[in-house]
Parts: structure tokens; sequence; C-alpha cells
């Protein structure tokens, strides 16, 4: 497949762009700052780099044409929660992403979400209401703006086979196990490698078992 990848040079976006790559599958990374991206991968023979903004409608029109599928790692910085700009400039974004989308015939569309982002599948957790009450109290905007993408994509995508893979706290261990499922189902956990999410996003994209669902995946 030819993958767009939004959220690229992040943390988890390059963890993304190397399992699609080592899927077998063609990256096309769009991103502001593509420079960040590590110098393996800027020259890799099966990435393709495209420039612009995530408000550039043009640029990122003639990035997405040719392409299968997009993947967006895009979410607010951790380190930078409670300065995330207000106005929910994300949900925004993927507005227009899934506008162009639909112009260009792409139906696949996999993103970065987390428990903040409510299903009516969830359950109670103790654990996990502490934390997403923690994330609005202490970092509003960018609360504001993660319910707002999920809202953005529930709504506008309806067109789409989109997939909201939601994720609780992040680290960087190497471990690629994962459980998918539900707040409060008894399986689900708090915490996740973004080398699991990245294995999840790589196997959802094949085999689709999550179709408008937003699961959430945690380390067993």
């Amino acid at each position: 497949m030819r993958v767009l990848i939004l959220g690229a040079t992040g943390g988890i976006g390059v963890l993304l762009v190397e399992e699609a790559l080592g899927s077998g599958h063609t990256v096309v990374v769009y991103a502001r700052s593509p420079e960040k991206l590590p110098e393996s991968l800027q020259n890799h023979p099966q990435v393709v780099i495209r420039k612009g903004q995530l408000t550039d409608v043009e640029a990122l029109s003639d990035a997405l044409q040719g392409v299968d599928a997009v993947l967006s790692a895009l979410g607010p910085a951790v380190n930078r929660g409670p300065l995330h700009p207000r106005g929910t400039p994300l949900a925004h974004a993927y507005s227009l992403v899934i506008r162009v989308m639909k112009e260009r015939g792409i139906t696949r569309l996999i993103a970065l979400g987390t428990p903040s982002i409510k299903d009516p599948k969830d359950q109670f957790s103790l654990k996990m209401s502490a934390i997403i009450t923690g994330v609005a109290t202490f970092a509003n905007t960018a609360y504001k703006d993660i319910v707002a993408i999920g809202e953005t994509i529930r709504t506008e995508g309806d067109t789409l086979e989109w997939t909201i893979a939601r994720v609780p706290i992040l680290n960087n261990n190497s471990d690629k196990s994962y459980v998918a499922g539900y707040v409060g189902d008894g399986q689900t956990t708090t915490c996740l490698t973004r080398a699991a999410f990245t294995a999840f996003v790589l196997q959802e994209l094949t085999a689709k078992e999550w179709i408008k669902a937003a699961p959430l995946i945690t380390s067993p």
C-alpha cells in the first residue's frame, strides 16, 4: 500500500513510519518540518517527503494523490499539554484531511486518540477516570481538542472506514504486545508502549477489525 502518515516527525510518528516500511508499504510523509525526520528515513527509497501545513488544502491534496490510506499520529504534545493552543486546531486539521480524503476517494483512516474520547462500550474505571479528569483539569485545551477530534471523525467521516486507536499512558518500552478492547472491560490497562501502538495500526490497516470503532489499545 501507499500510506500517508501525519505526525511523522514526532516520537511515535517515527516509529509508525518504520513499522509501515517494515511491513512493505510506501510511506508519504506530510509534515511542516520534514527535516526533523531521521536522515535514514528521509533517504529511504520507499519514503516520499511532502512539505506542507495542515491548513494547506492544495499541498495536502497533492500529497494524498495515489494514497490508499491515512495513518495519523497527530496529538497534543505531552510536554506541552497545558500550553496547547485554544480553538481545537487538530480537530480542524482532521476536518480538512477528511474533506480532501473524500475528494481523492480515500476511505481508510486510522487515527491516534485517547480515552478522553468516550465510547458507548466503555465501562467505569476508577483509574482511567482519574487520568481523564487530570488531563481535563491540567491540560484543558489539549483535552478539548482530543474530544473534538473524536467528534469530527465520527460525524464528518461518515463515509470513511475510520478507526480511532485510543491510547492511555505511553512509554518507550520495546514490547509490541497489546490488548484491544474498551475502558473497564477487565482486560485493558492504563499503559501502552509506543511500539505496540504502531504494531496495532499496521495490523488494523489490513485486518479491518475495528471499522467505525474506537478501541482502547493497552499493554496486556
